[in-house]
């Protein structure tokens, strides 16, 4: 029903505008009486199998919403009830801010994709952090955090520490956002010595923490071998809990759409279906490198229940989902936990 019929009627409108109706209709709709529990029942698939550990946590599922998707964690008891194992906040800022101009979201329908420029746009640390204190528990939070776009990358440390100390209480794992390509500068930070400099700063404020929380580095796909190598290097130097493998890329190699409409939209990251060889190569190369214990949450072009389980064979240790969702809908979750759980069970 999704993909013949709803499906081309949201496609009919802004990509951005419908997001936020969407949200709204969620949010409206789950007031009513028995509606997340129908919800419950007809999105999520349970198995004893499914169940896994990594970093002290404790996950129902593997299949995770990716960051971007709720920026503001304005649907976190909703994300309970559409079957997700987890789901992933922000990116967070310090303060709010706008994001680029707008438009800064595109659909690539004939490459089942995503062009998006967004700009770390959101409401700011306070108000997250005032959603979340009144969230109901039953879902596991992370708190994917950024800096503000004017804040010079010799700065940006402040930023990622306020962010931290800010989601501390709310949130049980946090991914240090440097990879997105819609922020000036931002990547260059995924550069070996900024970012020791950065994580280490972060490891030494979760050290004095009563009792610390996993710390997790978000990294690009477009990174070369050399880079991805040195990524290995300061995970084991700083001690980090796991990686997440990968953010959008900059690369518009192999898209079916007309070029002239690529360069009509211009800069962004591209997601979906063309980053699905990339994530996994990297997903693959960063297993090999770091043993089959480390944790790694692999993201990207996941857009069939045969990618889950394609993913979780080459070493995932869980997943993350965002433009399948908007292409396959609501029930996708439960189908890619169905596939894997049947894939186990061989």
């Amino acid at each position: 029903m999704y993909k013949s019929f709803i499906r081309p009627v949201l496609f009919l409108f802004d990509p951005e505008k419908i997001h936020h109706f969407t949200f709204g209709l969620i949010k409206f709709l789950g007031k009513f009486p028995g509606v997340k529990g129908a919800w419950k029942r007809l999105y999520s698939y349970d198995s004893p199998t499914l169940e896994r550990e990594y970093f002290g946590i404790k996950f129902k599922n593997p299949v995770g919403l990716a960051a971007g998707f709720d920026k503001d964690a304005k649907l976190i008891d909703e994300w309970a009830c559409f079957g997700f194992g987890f789901v992933e906040i922000g990116t967070t800022t310090p303060k709010p801010q706008l994001g680029n101009d707008k438009p800064r979201l595109f659909r690539l329908p004939g490459d089942v994709a995503v062009i998006n420029r967004m700009g770390f746009n959101n409401e700011g640390l306070p108000k997250t952090m005032a959603r979340l204190e009144k969230r109901i528990p039953g879902i596991i939070i992370g708190g994917n955090i950024g800096k503000n776009k004017t804040t010079p990358n010799e700065e940006a440390a402040s930023d990622y520490e306020k962010a931290f100390e800010g989601l501390f209480p709310h949130v049980d794992y946090f991914v240090v956002n440097v990879s997105s390509p819609n922020t000036p500068n931002l990547r260059a930070l995924q550069e070996k010595e900024p970012l020791t400099r950065l994580l280490s700063g972060l490891q030494k404020l979760n050290g004095e923490k009563p009792a610390r929380k996993p710390i997790l580095l978000k990294i690009a796909p477009d990174l070369t071998e050399e880079q991805l190598l040195d990524i290995v290097e300061i995970t084991k130097k700083v001690k980090l809990d796991g990686l997440i493998a990968t953010n959008t890329t900059i690369s518009r190699e192999g898209l079916v759409t007309p070029k002239a409409r690529i360069n009509e939209i211009g800069a962004g990251g591209l997601s979906g279906k063309p980053l699905k060889e990339r994530a996994l190569e990297v997903l693959t190369f960063l297993r090999d490198r770091l043993g089959p214990g480390f944790p790694i949450i692999s993201v990207g072009g996941i857009m069939t229940p045969q990618d889950a389980v394609e993913r979780m064979a080459a070493g995932a240790s869980l997943l993350q989902i965002y433009t399948g969702f908007i292409y396959e809908g609501p029930s996708f979750v439960k189908r890619l936990n169905r596939a894997i759980d049947q894939s186990l069970s061989r």
